[in-house]
């Protein structure tokens, strides 16, 4: 597998990004925040931002930096760059909840930290962006993945970008009339930006790649795939039609709901490309990553057809902030728990089993978990996602917290299987440390020259 290498600082990703979801859960569990308050409330704010940047931000970096060299079968350029890269987006995302919590006089309110955090989550974003860019222009030809990747670079930056225009007026630096009117309309823009315009996109464009590696399914472009590119473009170009309207105080809800319905057409020729790469799969025991990727994709499906089902009883607005749920908490969450399950023990068995492959006697990488009992894990999960979308929609607060606590549940019990999986816990006792490998870190690198 050419750039299968190790990324030195991917599991200090994954680490953060895991704490990051839990104590957003640990928070809208407590009654913090949203849906005990309005989702657009300084309380609310810290863990939409909990979850956006530290969960999902950290977890899509993370992989980003071990799966593009994959991609572009190319080594991994400026790699110095991924510990600073972390370093500002923790500190930046630090600063901004530490504005928000000012801002719900739960802490003292500096006009700087705002705008502070801001200026360093998009430092971050950047050279997060300049390793992808620099990494996917060395290869020749541009696989379909890395130009799905490289547009969600472009939405990335976008949404960073926008984020720091939001601290200006949020911080009380500015009254511009036109910055104010766009952090009071443009927040769903900046949403889909995030959300789908960067992580959706680049989760198709590396789930072509892992999906079809995990199954030994043919790697092939098919005609749905390039239409996929075309209208999650169109639909990018769309959102960025509707932030101009809304800096120009101009109706935008049209532009966003037709990019929201682009993606939707995308999101269906999506499902039936993994269900063509499904059907020919030659592996044909699939593993429990893969299911809770389906069902992750089903979610995806299912948002887009409530969206649909919203628009035709004249209420979209109301019916967002539900689909929305399922969105994060379903679709990329529910992926990103599936893929880690997988990733987590297939860099571990890299790590400590590759160097002496053919010297000494080796698990398998499905020796490193226990996909039984992590079966159940992700079915409380998803359950419990489902059931607190029913509790958004029925607007029961208290079942969602209720639901909110299974799922907090639920990842902290992933949390352990990932653990174990890193500490070799479940390998046969004959394998389970060869001689000659240094003492294993859980999340920090090892530094002895295996490693990018």
């Amino acid at each position: 597998m050419p750039g299968a290498t190790l990324s030195r600082w991917t599991m200090s990703y994954f680490a953060t990004a895991l704490v990051c979801l839990v104590a957003g859960l640990a928070l809208m569990t407590s009654g913090f925040g949203y849906p005990s308050a309005p989702i657009e409330d300084p309380a609310s704010l810290v863990i939409v931002h909990l979850i956006a940047i530290g969960w999902l931000g950290l977890l899509f970096a993370g992989s980003l930096l071990q799966f593009v060299p994959v991609i572009a079968s190319q080594q991994l350029r400026s790699p110095y760059l991924a510990l600073p890269a972390l370093l500002l987006t923790v500190i930046g995302l630090l600063l901004l909840l530490t504005g928000f919590l000012g801002m719900a006089d739960i802490a003292p309110f500096w006009t700087w930290t705002l705008p502070a955090g801001g200026i360093l989550l998009t430092l971050a974003f950047t050279g997060l962006c300049w390793m992808v860019a620099g990494t996917l222009a060395a290869a020749r030809p541009y696989s379909l993945p890395a130009k799905f990747v490289a547009l969600g670079c472009l939405a990335m930056i976008g949404t960073a970008v926008l984020g720091m225009l939001f601290t200006l007026p949020l911080s009380g630096l500015t009254d511009n009339p036109h910055l104010v009117g766009l952090v009071l309309s443009a927040g769903r823009a900046h949403a889909y930006l995030g959300l789908y315009g960067w992580m959706t996109v680049t989760a198709i464009g590396v789930s072509y790649r892992l999906l079809t590696m995990f199954l030994l399914s043919p790697e092939r472009t098919r005609g749905t795939s390039r239409a996929i590119g075309w209208l999650l473009a169109a639909a990018l170009l769309t959102v960025g039609c509707s932030i101009v309207l809304d800096g120009a105080g101009l109706p935008a809800d049209w532009p966003l709901y037709l990019a929201i319905a682009l993606s939707g057409l995308a999101a269906l020729l999506y499902a039936a490309d993994v269900h063509a790469i499904f059907r020919e799969r030659k592996r044909k025991s699939v593993e429990l990553n893969v299911m809770a990727s389906l069902v992750a994709i089903g979610m995806l499906v299912f948002c887009f057809v409530l969206f649909a089902a919203s628009i035709a009883v004249g209420n979209p607005a109301e019916m967002m902030m539900p689909i929305a749920y399922l969105f994060t908490f379903g679709w990329l969450t529910g992926l990103g728990l599936g893929q880690l399950y997988k990733i987590v023990a297939f860099m571990t068995w890299l790590e400590f089993y590759g160097p002496v492959l053919g010297r000494a006697p080796v698990p398998r990488v499905q020796d490193l978990v226990n996909e039984r009992r992590a079966s159940a894990w992700f079915l409380l999960y998803f359950g419990a996602t489902a059931a607190a979308t029913a509790a958004l929609f029925l607007d029961r607060p208290d079942m969602v917290r209720g639901a909110a606590l299974v799922q907090l549940t639920a990842v902290c019990a992933l949390g352990f299987e990932f653990i174990q999986a890193r500490r070799l816990a479940m390998v046969p006792a004959a394998t389970r440390l060869p001689s000659g490998i240094a003492a294993r870190r859980l999340f920090l690198p090892s530094f002895n020259g295996r490693s990018r």
